[in-house]
């Protein structure tokens, strides 16, 4: 019966093409590995390297179990990934979001309505939350964008729309509203971990030098006592009110205004109704 590791060590071979350098990689001696290749072979019944002095390559049949133990390996660690997905979906409710305004009414929400249950938060761009609600590590995304798929069950969840936070000096903070590409090339501070978002940013003002804060805290007391612009969205200001001794001035592109999506697997639509049902009516 051919066990795990001696696909695994099978593959260190076949990568380093030494047995001295997958020996090493594997934290085992030379000898043990070699054993563990000849009980391989023996299983088989097959040979599956040509041996020579100090050197060891593989044979066809070695190409072919080379080939098929990478498939075995990628199914285990599926079935791995799955089975801890599944144990934890049965007492955490894991949410992924593309921006962090929406986690802020979700997640409590959600542990209101599930006391029982554990209630994780992500932030994630598009393409990762998608993959993790296919794979069973998010119950419930939230998207930029609505998915039309047969599997899924959507909900508009809400807009979101962004400003720009001026100090009341800056030279265009009289404007009723102001496009991106009119303050490209400034200096500006910007919160780190605002999802999406920052992409959005990188890509409509590219010639901006953005000064980066990772704390909540600090990027709220430099925007008071900074005169460089920043951004700011309604969600922001209905949470936390008008910044003070700013100006705030709409954004005019359409990209500045997105519609939030929820979304889970159909499968599991029936498990988070009193979720979906309390957002329909809100």
């Amino acid at each position: 019966m051919i066990e795990l590791y001696q696909l695994e060590h099978l593959l260190a071979i076949a990568s380093h093409g030494t047995m001295t350098k997958a020996a090493q990689e594997l934290h085992l001696s030379q000898s043990a590995l070699s054993r563990s290749v000849q009980r391989m072979e023996e299983d088989l019944k097959v040979t599956l390297f040509q041996r020579q002095k100090n050197r060891i390559t593989l044979n066809p049949n070695g190409e072919l179990a080379v080939e098929y133990a990478r498939k075995v390996l990628a199914q285990m660690d599926e079935l791995v990934a799955r089975v801890r997905a599944f144990d934890r979906s049965s007492h955490t409710i894991s949410v992924g979001s593309c921006a962090p305004a929406p986690l802020w009414e979700i997640s409590p929400l959600l542990s209101s309505l599930y006391p029982g249950m554990t209630i994780a938060s992500d932030l994630k761009d598009p393409d990762q939350l998608r993959q993790g609600l296919s794979d069973g590590t998010y119950q419930i995304i939230v998207l930029p964008f609505k998915i039309q798929a047969p599997d899924l069950f959507t909900q508009e969840y809400g807009t979101e729309r962004l400003f720009f936070s001026l100090p009341p000096e800056h030279p265009m903070s009289d404007r009723k509203e102001l496009y991106f590409r009119d303050l490209d090339g400034e200096t500006m501070l910007l919160y780190s971990h605002i999802g999406f978002w920052h992409q959005l940013h990188l890509a409509k003002m590219p010639s901006t030098r953005f000064l980066m804060q990772d704390e909540r805290f600090t990027f709220n007391e430099l925007v008071k006592s900074s005169a460089l612009p920043s951004f700011i969205s309604d969600i922001v200001i209905k949470r936390d009110g008008m910044p003070p001794n700013r100006v705030v001035i709409p954004i005019a592109d359409p990209e500045a205004t997105v519609t939030y999506y929820c979304m889970c697997r159909l499968e599991e639509q029936k498990a988070l109704a009193g979720f979906f049902e309390r957002r329909q009516h809100d």
